[in-house]
């Protein structure tokens, strides 16, 4: 696989939504913020934080238990493996009755694990019910922007597609072009401008929304050529927010595109359709792709024959 391009890792938003920058000069201890790290984190490695805290705790506790002389009932002298076996039972409040501690020290520590595991437990529970229920949007969008026209105009267009059951209702875009620029005094900024949408917001996302930026007087992308906008390191940033009808919280996807995933004179196939008893069809299975603007035929007139969406 080739080397990725200064374009693709230089943009601030990844193809996964993720920003994507580099933090200096800021305190990066995970400790600082250890909430919010783990209920960002991926289920894996959430899990594995998990498992690796209990394990180790487990491990402190077991060589506190043998610390103490014979200080477990039924234990063997000096076996780890049944002072971790009783640490387990402990923390996570077992007690099958086999082992039990015997001296006052055991007592104690057992007692304080005990008070440990509880706690831990209910830390636990609570993050796992909180990333559980968190709302996430699962919105399609497509592998390449396309530079077209539409009704006479010059536009760049774009498509989005909700890909759960649900629907997401007053969703919104808001649409960004990053460019890195020189100011008058010669200082080398990167500057954000607006792109005027032709629809932003929509009242009910359940299908496809080919989003439209008309290129007109006042559009940062008048006179613009795929060469000017690999010079100015442009990228379009796509942030979409909603309300998710199932959980009635606000939802947001976001998504960018360099000039390299920009097609010129191109428009995106129609992937609209009707099923035999009248409904409305979504092929995802065309959803990226895109042919010449000026392809006619069958495929055009398909197109003007449905409902843009």
């Amino acid at each position: 696989m080739s080397e990725p391009s200064l374009q693709q890792r230089g943009r601030v938003v990844s193809r996964e939504g993720r920003i994507n920058i580099v933090r200096a000069g800021v305190a990066r201890g995970y400790l600082n913020d250890l909430y919010h790290f783990l209920l960002v984190s991926s289920w894996p490695r959430l899990l594995a934080i998990l498992l690796g805290l209990y394990l180790t705790s487990n491990v402190l506790f077991a060589c506190a238990y043998l610390l103490g002389d014979h200080a477990i009932v039924n234990a063997r002298p000096g076996s780890f493996a049944d002072a971790f076996f009783f640490s387990v039972q402990t923390m996570s409040t077992i007690g099958y009755g086999v082992l039990a501690p015997r001296t006052p020290y055991a007592n104690v520590l057992m007692t304080t694990e005990a008070f440990i595991g509880l706690l831990g437990l209910a830390m636990v529970t609570g993050m796992i019910f909180a990333k559980f229920s968190r709302p996430t949007s699962r919105v399609l969008f497509s592998r390449v922007a396309v530079m077209t026209r539409r009704d006479g105009v010059p536009c760049l267009m774009f498509r989005m597609a909700n890909r759960r059951g649900n629907q997401i209702v007053e969703a919104r875009v808001h649409v960004v072009l990053a460019l890195t620029e020189t100011t008058a005094e010669g200082e080398v900024i990167r500057r954000l401008h607006d792109l005027a949408m032709a629809r932003e917001q929509n009242a009910l996302f359940a299908l496809s929304w080919t989003a439209i930026h008309p290129i007109t007087e006042n559009s940062p992308l008048l006179r613009a050529t795929p060469q000017s906008l690999v010079e100015k390191e442009a990228e379009i940033i796509v942030s979409m927010t909603g309300l998710d009808e199932t959980f009635s919280q606000t939802v947001h996807a976001r998504h960018s595109y360099v000039p390299e995933e920009i097609l010129w004179n191109a428009r995106f196939v129609d992937i609209l359709s009707r099923t035999p008893d009248g409904r409305r069809q979504v092929d995802y299975s065309r959803f990226h792709e895109v042919v010449p603007e000026d392809a006619r035929g069958e495929e055009r007139a398909h197109s003007a024959a449905k409902p843009v969406v």
